[in-house]
Order: C-alpha cells, then structure tokens, then sequence
C-alpha cells in the first residue's frame, strides 16, 4: 500500500520519467522526431567547431561541457572546446558570425545518432540554443547516461523573448543579474531589460551629471564598468541587454541632484514608498532636453544595442497642472491636455535618441498614430494596447499577462498567448507582434528572493514565446517546470535552496519540519494586494524576510493535491488514490499542534497561527469527506453547512498569506451529498 500511495502522490519528478524525450524539452521545438537509438556518453564525449561562427559559441560549448560534467560525474577528457580541438564525437557546424538584434536567425538542427551529433545552424546564437536543448535532452538508466536518437529542427516563434528586471525600487547585485542572464539562456530567452530608474533610485554611474547616481541612489548603482561586464556576459549567451531610464514620470530620483529638471518646485528626497508619485519633468523648458541630450549621448555609447526604452507610463500629470508656466505652453501650442503634452515630450526625446542612432521603445502610454513605425511599444495595460499599437502600424510586445511579480500561477502565463486565435489583427499586423517580456517588479523582492518570484514560472513564458502555439498542454508544461527547476540550481540560481535557508532563519534553532508542511501549502496573496494592504506599508528598507516572502509564488504540493483530488473524483473506486489523499490531509490535520509549539516562541510567526490552525480544521473537513464519498453516503446539512462556513473562514488571507490547497478541499465538499 505504502508504494501506491507514493505512486500516487508522487511529485512530478517520476511523471517526467515517463514521458517521451521531447516532453522534457522547454521550450518544445518546433519539430521532433525520434530515430528510436542512443547516443552514449562517455569519458571521450569531445566537441568540435567548424564554420565560421563568432568567438562565444566556444566559450558557450565549453560551458556546457563543464554542465555535462557536472551532470553526469563522468571524468571527460576534453577540458575546453577551442579552435584547435579536431578529434570529436560532436559536431558544431555554424555559417556565419551571428549578431545579438532583433530579427536574427536563431534556428538550428539538432541530429543525435548512435555514433555522433551533429549541431547545424546559420548563426552560432543559434547553435547555443542547441546546446540547452541537447543538455535538457541528457537521460539514464542503469546502463548509463546517453541522449536519446532524434533530429530536432528549431526556431523561435517570436524574435523578442525578454526578461524585465527592476533594479530601480530593489537594487539588485551584478552577481544576481548574471546568474538570471543564464538562466534565460537555458530556456532560450534573448532580451533583458534592465528597469535602471524609478521614484525609489537612480541606478547606473552617469560621469556627465555625476549627482544622479551620487545623490539618487542610495550609494546602490552599477558603475560604467559593471555595465559593459553584464553587456558583455549577456553577448556571450545571445542576448541583449536594453536599458529602461524611465520619463518624464517615476523621476523623482533625477531631482535629488538636479531640482531644475523638475515640473514643481521640491525640494526632492528619493522615495521610499511606493505607488504612483507627483514628481515629474518639465516638458517646456529647453534646458530639459539640453540635459537629456547630454544624458543619452553618453548612455547610448554606454549601451551598444539599438533599442532604449524611455518607459512613458504613470504620469499622472499633477506637477503639470499646478504650474502656471505649463499651463500656458499647452494652450499658445494647441495642447489640449496632458496626453498631448506628453506626446510633445516624447517627440523631443525621440529627435535625441535618432541623432544618436537608436531606436525607441515605451509603455503603452506613448503611442500617438503620428510617430514613426519603427518605435516599439510594450504592452502592459491590456491586450487592447497590443491590438491598437499593431493596427496603427507600431511593432509591439506583450507583457499584459506577464507580470511574474503578481505571483499568479505558471498556467496563467501560459496559455497567455500574444496572438491567440481570435485575436482582431490581419496577417500583416500579427508579424508587428514580435514577441513578449516577463516582467520582474521589484517592490516586494530583494536579492535573496528574486529568484524564487522569476524562475521556475518564467520558463512557461519562454516556452509560449518560443514553441508553436500548439504546445499548450498545462499538464505538460508543469512536469517540465519541476525538470527545469532542479537544472536551473547549477547556474547559480537560489529558488530552490533560499526556501529552507529562510524558513531555518524565522525559527532560529527550532526545527523547520512543522514549519515546512504549513509553508509548503500556502503562497503570498495575488496581484498588489501586499502593497496596498493596511495591515503593513512597505518601503524600500522594510524587511523582507517573512513567512510572505519565503512561501513559494505557487506551491507545488498544493497543486499536486488538488490534481489528485480532481482524479479521485473522477474514480471514486481508486482506493490507493483515496489513501494518497489521506496521507496529505492527515499530516495537515495533525501538523498545528506540532506548529503552534514553534511559533509560541517565535513572535514573527505569530501573524499565520490562526491560518495554520484553519489548515487542520478543513484537513479533517477533508478526511471527513471522503469518507462519504467512498461510501457514497449522504452528509448531514447542519455537517455540510458549518464545513462550508469553516472553509470560508479558512480562505481568508493572513500574514500576507492565503491557503492554496483549499481549492481541493472545496472540490470534495462540492461532491458531498446532503
């Protein structure tokens, strides 16, 4: 019995060994076909490069020899993968020099065979996709590890696959950027978008108006150095790395040094709260634009790549109108109101950035049917702004549906299509989609759990935005993130192990176990209702180090049970399924008392006893329940009635926290009769 039960509780770890190869894959090729042999790896697996590729795919090869290494224990003989190297059981074969831009060929063949592999690609920014595929592709058995036979032709379904990581509200170290540059490349992610200035800080040197950084940011700023290593670092995984200097709103960081760019008169101090802010720059004065002019001339040598993004979103446009001077430039221009004003605004910027050879990407808030096409808009307020950018001729991206710091569950994302089927665009305005950004907001985040808000939900986006549109079993899509959670440790990530470390420092030398099962089982509530709850205000230096921040954006477990529930119900004879339900609901229903002993003594614990409480009571509300449904039998009302009413009870949120399992135990109380 004891083995059914671990069968059927069985995480998704055993469902992934089931699956056939291209199941494991993430983002799922566009094609797959299997030539049923093995490809064994060995202590002689070497690479070679032939072609004419640039410099990073050996570097890139060479790393993910050292990641084999690491994987399989072997000691493989090759050390580095260099131009020198001839003898070989892999062939890289690349055209031509790849370029990291937009529009780039990214495809590649992949050809595993009993003997050999052979990687084929037009760009080696191409054959670097091949190698994650490959790695992702490692299996083994008894006999070894090997890479199962198969011929792979890939290439993304959109050309932009980014990441947005604000460092404006949470700075974050060049050590963290990096490790989640790698962890985009496992999973063919191609843009970052570093959110460099907010309200909250001014993040990067500037040696033309050195008081931005020196008196905006809190002595947290990436120096000029620090930018060309993460450009460079980035380049050499083939992906680029757009800047975000957020205007005319979010700039109240710009005027602790420089008051004079400001609409209102200050004094300016940099925010420590957070929400939409008054501060804004002055559109009319000339002196704004000789200073922004001066500014991206150096940040645009800074940044080699050809887009900037001047952000445009939020402003709500008060400073605007207190100041009488403003005021009266709308109206001798013909200005009607503060959008117009701002399209004045962005014009102006749009004129600097051209004379500096870049192009220009904001919210959707900046899109006005006059500028010119080759502007890229974001989407985030809805798809209507994705709809309308592409119908007035602007090449557009979505991250409306994308914003992974909402912490929303991984099938939300997913099945968040940018050109789903019904969408109200022709072919010509559906090639203007191309492509999406998770977006990382980082109000509630800190170094030490970025990572566990990012990965592994992220991977579900890179899959949307690289697979067919096809791919879109949610099932799936879950077993692979389990996969790619575990592999994604090896590139320095800390969403995994950080749990534990957090949950050790909230019970000081207690044990973690009680603790373990409750956390396990709840996640942070939805969308910004943390921000703007009254029972804490956040700002920048709060801690973030409560049960909150460690509980996990979806909790596994819970949706394991939940999933074992659905099953249940489907066949309420599966008397091993049922006994894999009991294993759960027994352990929650005993786990509070054991709990309650921990948080006695641990006052920041305090704030989720009576959640942990609730979770007994509806755990033994489950148990209760399967047993009439086993048996088929009928419930009491005045039963069914105060289960209800306890389930209420136990939905409500605390600590910043709400139960996640709850919803199953709400499926087997919906199938009890009364």
């Amino acid at each position: 019995m004891i083995k059914k039960i671990l069968f059927c509780i069985s995480l998704s770890v055993n469902a992934v060994l089931a699956q056939k190869p291209q199941d494991l894959l993430i983002p799922a090729p566009k094609e797959y076909n299997s030539n049923n042999s093995r490809f064994i790896v060995s202590t002689a697996f070497a690479i070679v490069v032939k072609g004419n590729p640039n410099e990073r795919i050996y570097a890139a090869a060479t790393r993910m020899l050292q990641r084999l290494k690491g994987r399989t224990g072997l000691f493989i003989a090759q050390s580095s993968v260099t131009r020198m190297n001839t003898d070989s059981t892999m062939v890289i074969e690349v055209k031509r020099p790849g370029a990291n831009r937009l529009f780039e060929d990214e495809s590649y063949q992949l050809n595993v065979m009993s003997t050999h592999i052979l990687l084929k690609s037009e760009t080696d920014i191409g054959a670097i996709h091949g190698l994650e595929t490959l790695l992702q592709l490692l299996q083994s058995d008894n006999n070894g590890y090997y890479f199962p036979g198969c011929l792979i032709n890939d290439a993304p379904r959109f050309f932009w696959r980014g990441l947005l990581i604000d460092v404006g509200r949470h700075f974050m170290p060049v050590d963290v950027i990096k490790h989640n540059i790698d962890a985009m490349a496992a999973v063919k992610m191609n843009v970052l978008h570093l959110h460099l200035t907010e309200d909250q800080g001014f993040r990067i040197e500037c040696k033309t108006f050195p008081k931005l950084h020196q008196l905006g940011s809190d002595g947290q700023f990436f120096t000029q150095e620090q930018i060309r290593e993460i450009i460079t670092y980035a380049d050499d995984r083939g992906i680029r790395v757009i800047p975000e200097f957020d205007i005319p709103g979010h700039t109240t960081s710009w005027f602790v040094g420089y008051p004079e760019l400001a609409s209102g008169t200050g004094p300016y101090d940099i925010e420590h709260r957070y929400g939409m802010f008054v501060p804004t720059m002055n559109p009319i004065k000339e002196e704004t634009y000789q200073f922004l002019d001066s500014f991206f001339k150096e940040m645009t040598g800074l940044f080699p790549d050809e887009y900037v993004h001047i952000g445009g979103d939020e402003n709500n446009g008060k400073e605007w109108d207190d100041n009488t001077s403003i005021q009266a430039f709308k109206k001798a221009n013909n200005l009607p109101d503060n959008p117009a004003l701002q399209a004045y605004f962005n014009k102006r910027v749009l004129e600097i950035l051209t004379k500096y050879g870049k192009k220009m990407i904001g919210w959707d808030e900046i899109i006005q049917p006059d500028l010119p096409k080759n502007i890229v808009i974001q989407s985030w307020r809805g798809k209507q702004g994705l709809i309308d950018a592409a119908q007035n001729g602007f090449q557009v991206i979505l991250s409306n549906g994308y914003y992974i710091d909402l912490v929303q569950p991984a099938e939300f994302h997913y099945l968040n299509d940018p050109l789903p089927a019904a969408i109200p665009l022709s072919d010509e305005q559906k090639k203007l989609v191309i492509g999406g950004e998770a977006t990382m907001w980082s109000e509630l985040v800190t170094w030490e759990t970025i990572d566990s808000r990012i990965w592994p939900r992220t991977a579900a986006i890179a899959e949307r935005l690289w697979s067919p549109a096809t791919v879109a079993d949610v099932h799936v899509m879950y077993d692979k993130l389990d996969k790619i959670s575990i592999e994604l440790e090896e590139l320095g990530l800390t969403h995994e192990k950080n749990y534990e470390m957090m949950l050790r420092r909230l019970v000081g030398n207690n044990d973690i176990k009680a603790l373990k099962t409750f956390v396990d089982v709840i996640e942070p509530i939805k969308n910004y209702h943390r921000v703007s709850t009254k029972e804490v205000h956040y700002l920048t230096d709060s801690p973030y180090a409560r049960i909150a921040d460690a509980a996990r954006p979806e909790s596994r477990i819970a949706r394991h049970f939940n999933d074992l529930v659905g099953q249940f119900l489907v066949n309420r004879n599966d008397k091993a399924m049922a006994e894999a339900i009991r294993h759960y609901l027994k352990l929650w229903a005993s786990n509070h008392s054991n709990l309650v002993k921990i948080i006695q003594k641990t006052p920041v614990l305090k704030e989720v006893e009576t959640l942990s409480a609730d979770l007994a009571v509806i755990s033994k509300i489950g148990l209760e329940a399967i047993i009439f449904l086993e048996g088929d039998q009928k419930a009491q009302k005045s039963w069914y009635d105060s289960s209800m009413h306890k389930i209420q009870l136990a939905s409500k949120p605390r600590g910043q926290t709400e139960i996640a399992m709850i919803k199953g135990i709400q499926k087997l109380l919906d199938n009890v009769k009364y």
